[in-house]
């Protein structure tokens, strides 16, 4: 089946008036002469970072040193109350029940996109966020200003640093490395940060539960540039080049399910490989204006581009056996049949657009904040996917049982396919944002007050629908003689689709489909007090989430695949506890906790868990050292949640498949030696060039603990029941690596 949906309006060329005018209001507003204002106290928030209300501060050096399978900020943020993930290989998460596509990633104030077609983490390689480039980040698990943009989970706001003197320093490790190299100039007008990274993990892929040649290579360079062309006016660029390569070719695989009373083997023997590529570039180009001391002003071009490939022929002879409950060995073949799997899935994606923002403080206790945006995304997908299974001389239909003609018998009907995807969509098509938002800050009776208030507006072209988004948040600080803080915050929030939204199972574009839309009620308390002479913070938030128009979907390890229509609502509730100190100083450490359901009722039928819907999750972020020994550092992640529901394999009712998976359990440690750093000098006379220089060891699921990301569903002819069979993930595994600085 072909589909082709090109509007006439957006075939159009670029918007030249639009671009203009967005420099006519750049330009207008810089020359606005800014009268002298009252001078006023300034009320401040002890540790309130840019006024963010809610937002989670996050240290760029507790994220290089948390052992991460991925070199993301993904396995820091997973012991936050708030996210859940359930795959070490991948760094996508889930944010109070939301899937993957629902949260927003920004660069230097620009939002960043990921690959598209990727359906297991183990073919994921790098993110696009380089830790070693952050300077600061900044986490919003709901609730969040009009600024940001529109997604319905969560924003995560990275700024990328700007060194004042030149640097060098990298890691070497069993699963590759990276080196960053920085610097500026003498008068302090140009620098200059780049990074490159190289990421191999076929070593901790050879843990999993399977016989499979891996081959997975990911590599990237990132650059952040900052030209300061005089008092009033810089330039900045930043900019990334990524290639992923991903090949495995399957053996053999042996699994034990089912049961203790009830156990059961899947054996299978698989001929052919899979051989994908990703690879995307990012630019983007911004001009900042500073006319006066209270106005900033600046102007961002910038694009996307992603080429994905995804090839697979795999076919696989499989026997289903139970298992003796006592000796694990054979006793009964349920069933023998084989599997063939294909795809030439091509993605091309070029989002590109300009964008405008600025911010005028009335006076020392408000500031205006605003912005527009308009962007085109040109995207052609082309999707020849199918699956073919056969079961002793049988082919097994999706939509009707098979007669059964005995043994010896052959079937001679016509053979089809379990499922065939077959598609060819070119979509080019128009976005315009834009928002307004005001800060304020006032002293009431010793009572601190900080107000967030702004209305977001978004319009899509494709569709032809404007969504207008209101935005609020609030924090009261009593004069108290104790130091708390209560947060309030509310807001409607909209996602319009993106192409994987658009796009139902069998590879049709939906020209209906409307935003997903969420209503945000939040609840939060700070409490800051001394415990074991340190001191400690106990946060704490409790949620509503009245959700519309929502697009159901399937999930598979981190594979989304969508209804491609509007057909249920939703609700997600919860709360979520963090406690936040230092048992030893300069190190920090946090106990999170969180209780969350996330619910949908698709087409009336009632209401029933989403595939990502969280219940319970304990987690544990853990550094310390000897007080006698403080360059030996150590530090643990510790995760434990309730498993999710598996959903249901593709084409089938979620309704009558609301298991869940096991619970996931995982504890990662990471041990430093530290030999060289600002606080302490080496007698070692090779290290004298170096400025730091550390070794370490990450030991990766230190119990052996296989998790299940997901199941692999198998057909069993005689009974027609469809088989979970789990997919399990990675294994103990030993990384040492080596820090340095020069």
């Amino acid at each position: 089946m072909e589909k082709t949906m090109l509007p006439p309006t957006q075939q159009t060329s670029p918007n030249y008036k639009l671009f203009f005018g967005f420099w006519l209001v750049f330009f207008s507003i810089s020359l606005l002469a800014q009268q002298d204002s009252i001078v006023l106290p300034e009320v401040i928030f002890q540790g309130a970072r840019k006024q963010a209300i809610g937002n989670v501060e996050i240290r760029a050096e507790e994220a290089k040193m948390t052992p991460s399978l991925t070199g993301s900020f993904t396995d820091i943020l997973k012991t936050l109350p708030y996210v859940s993930v359930n795959t070490e290989l991948s760094s996508q998460y889930m944010v109070r029940g939301g899937n993957f596509d629902e949260n927003l990633v920004y660069v230097n104030g620009i939002e960043v996109y990921r690959p598209m077609l990727i359906r297991s983490g183990q073919q994921e390689g790098l993110s696009f966020l380089n830790p070693e480039m952050a300077a600061a980040v900044s986490f919003s698990a709901g609730g969040w200003e009009a600024k940001y943009g529109d997604k319905m989970s969560s924003v995560l706001d990275v700024i990328y640093r700007n060194p004042k003197a030149f640097e060098m320093g990298g890691e070497l490790s069993l699963m590759g490395g990276n080196l960053t190299v920085g610097g500026a100039s003498q008068n302090q007008k140009l620098s200059a940060l780049v990074g490159a990274r190289y990421l191999n993990r076929n070593l901790i892929l050879n843990t999993l539960n399977e016989d499979t040649e891996f081959n997975p290579q990911s590599y990237d360079i990132q650059a952040n540039i900052e030209y300061q062309l005089n008092d009033k006016w810089k330039m900045n660029f930043i900019g990334n080049f990524s290639n992923t390569l991903y090949e495995q070719i399957p053996n053999t695989r042996i699994t034990n399910f089912g049961t203790n009373q009830n156990p059961i083997q899947l054996q299978v023997f698989y001929d052919g490989k899979e051989e994908d590529r990703f690879q995307t570039q990012f630019g983007a180009l911004s001009l900042h204006h500073k006319p006066n001391s209270k106005l900033n002003l600046s102007m961002d071009i910038f694009a996307y581009h992603s080429i994905e490939e995804e090839y697979f022929d795999i076919q696989g002879a499989y026997l289903i056996r139970k298992l003796d409950p006592i000796h694990q060995s054979s006793t009964v073949s349920m069933d023998i049949g084989g599997q063939i799997d294909h795809a030439r899935n091509d993605l091309d994606m070029l989002v590109a657009g300009i964008q405008h923002r600025g911010k005028l403080m009335i006076n020392v206790n408000t500031d205006i904040e605003w912005g527009l945006s308009a962007q085109q995304e040109d995207i052609r997908d082309m999707l020849n996917e199918w699956q073919l299974i056969d079961s002793a001389g049988y082919n097994i239909s999706p939509f009707q049982p098979r007669p059964n003609y005995g043994p010896g018998n052959v079937d001679l009907g016509d053979l089809e396919l379990n499922y065939h995807l077959n598609a060819r969509n070119n979509l080019k098509s128009q976005r315009f944002n834009t928002y307004l938002q005001m800060n304020k800050k006032w002293d009431w009776n010793g009572t601190r007050m900080l107000l967030n208030a702004g209305v977001r507006a978004t319009y899509w072209d494709f569709n032809e629908e404007l969504n207008i988004s209101p935005r609020a948040q609030i924090a009261i600080k009593p004069d108290w003689e104790t130091d708390q803080l209560f947060r309030f915050s509310a807001g409607y929030y909209v996602q319009p689709p993106f192409y994987k939204e658009i796009r139902n199972p069998l590879g049709q574009i939906n020209p209906e489909i409307k935003a997903q839309k969420s209503i945000h009620l939040i609840a939060g308390h700070d409490f800051e007090f001394e415990m074991l002479n340190a001191p400690f913070k106990l946060s704490s938030e409790i949620y509503y989430k009245n959700m519309q128009d929502l697009i159901p979907y399937y999930i598979d390890n981190v594979r989304i695949k969508y209804y491609g229509e509007n057909a249920s609502d939703g609700r997600a509730y919860g709360i979520d506890t963090r406690l936040y100190g230092q048992f030893v100083s300069g190190a920090d450490s946090w106990l999170s906790l969180s209780y969350a359901r996330v619910e949908e009722n698709i087409e009336d039928r009632g209401w029933i868990s989403r595939p990502t819907d969280p219940k319970f999750k304990a987690s544990l972020f853990f550094q310390d050292y000897m007080p006698s020994m403080p360059s030996f550092k150590v530090n643990t992640t510790l995760v434990y949640a309730t498993g999710l529901p598996n959903g249901a394999p593709v084409f089938t009712d979620p309704y009558q498949f609301q298991t869940t998976l096991p619970d996931y359990k995982r504890v990662d440690i990471g041990l430093v030696k530290v030999f060289k750093d600002k606080n302490q000098n080496s007698n070692i006379e090779i290290l004298s060039a170096f400025e730091e220089f550390s070794l370490g060891l990450d030991i990766f699921n230190v119990f052996n603990i296989k998790n299940t990301v997901s199941n692999q569903w198998i057909r069993d002819v005689d009974s027609n029941v469809i088989y979970g069979v789990p997919n399990r993930l990675t294994g103990r595994f030993l990384n040492f690596k080596l820090n340095f600085k020069f």
